[in-house]
């Protein structure tokens, strides 16, 4: 991976310091990029839909000039996938976690659901911001959180995150590939990884496997990790990653 970049793009309710550990594990130009609403003013007019995120990052990646190993966690893996199969951006290679979402047959969980239903969504955003950081830690380390990460994400949420998390789940109804699909279902032209980490209770490694293959990418089980795979062991993530770029050659 000499010479090249790296992007990091992060998901919800995150900003792009989840890739600090995985970022100091790596050699070379890296930047973890914090999406707009997200640790970041929302811009005037931004409706924080997914189209709007993903023509936002590709606009980001146009700027940089240069081909960039791309990697997206949770929603932002959602963006990857839309911009390295509908966009033409500079890129060498992507790589992604939560394959499943964008199978056909995907059914959003019980939480995501709460934040697309209106009315339910704004009393989830507003007790959340009204309990304070070290209850929304404590939820996040009982999801697979470690401590001090918890408490790093738990800091960074706030009416603006939370306005714009009801208003991307609700532009994915009734899930991505519903209007993602064309462009998802073939092979991504430039090559892929669907990351699997085994614990992640919002995967399912068959449809992502499905999904890869779709896309003509390859997979890597991470396992015995979660949904925050790589807050829990960023080594290893790091290892795995690094052993897909390598195999790209320069």
């Amino acid at each position: 991976m000499t010479g090249m970049t790296v992007v990091f793009v992060h998901g919800v309710p995150e900003t792009g310091a989840v890739w600090h550990g995985v970022r100091a594990h790596l050699d070379g130009d890296s930047v973890a990029i914090d999406l707009p609403g997200f640790g970041t003013p929302r811009p005037a007019g931004f409706g924080a839909t997914k189209d709007e995120y993903a023509q936002w990052l590709a606009g980001q990646l146009r700027m940089l000039g240069r081909p960039v190993d791309l990697v997206g966690h949770d929603w932002g893996a959602g963006f990857v996938v839309r911009v390295a199969t509908a966009f033409d951006v500079p890129l060498r290679s992507w790589a992604v976690d939560v394959g499943g979402v964008f199978h056909p047959a995907y059914v959003w969980h019980d939480v995501a659901q709460k934040w697309q239903t209106p009315g339910a969504g704004e009393e989830w955003t507003a007790a959340t911001v009204a309990a304070g950081p070290e209850a929304r830690a404590g939820a996040l380390q009982a999801g697979g959180v470690p401590a001090a990460d918890a408490r790093m994400l738990a800091d960074a949420f706030d009416a603006t995150m939370g306005g714009c998390i009801l208003d991307l789940y609700r532009s994915a109804l009734p899930n991505p590939h519903a209007d993602w699909g064309a462009a998802s279902d073939r092979p991504a032209p430039a090559p892929g990884l669907v990351l699997q980490p085994t614990a992640d209770p919002y995967d399912d490694p068959t449809r992502s496997g499905d999904v890869a293959a779709r896309l003509g990418a390859r997979t890597e089980r991470l396992e015995g990790l979660g949904h925050w795979w790589m807050l829990q062991d960023p080594e290893r993530a790091a290892a795995a990653l690094r052993s897909f770029w390598d195999a790209l050659g320069s």
